[in-house]
């Protein structure tokens, strides 16, 4: 029985066909980190969006309005500081 021959390495091998993945250069006008600062605005929605799930989880009893404000509030900005700092 005859042995295998084994193919060179060729010093470009073939390319994927998956989608290629761009990285941003120095030249980019946009800095990397430019979804770091949250307007006034955005951090408004995303208070008020957790607040209303925190409502909708205890059946909008009302009363309790403020606290799933301020619950909300501490979440966000936990969340924001902890995507911060993972950067």
């Amino acid at each position: 029985m005859a042995a295998k021959k084994e193919r060179p390495a060729t010093a470009n091998p073939p390319k994927s066909k998956a989608a290629k993945v761009s990285t941003p250069s120095a030249t980019t006008s946009t800095p990397l980190n430019a979804r770091a600062e949250l307007s006034r605005e955005e951090l408004r929605k995303l208070v008020s969006e957790a607040a209303y799930y925190r409502a909708k989880q205890r059946g909008f009893t009302p009363g309790h309005e403020v606290e799933d404000w301020v619950q909300a509030e501490a979440e966000v900005m936990r969340r924001i500081g902890a995507a911060r700092t993972a950067r």
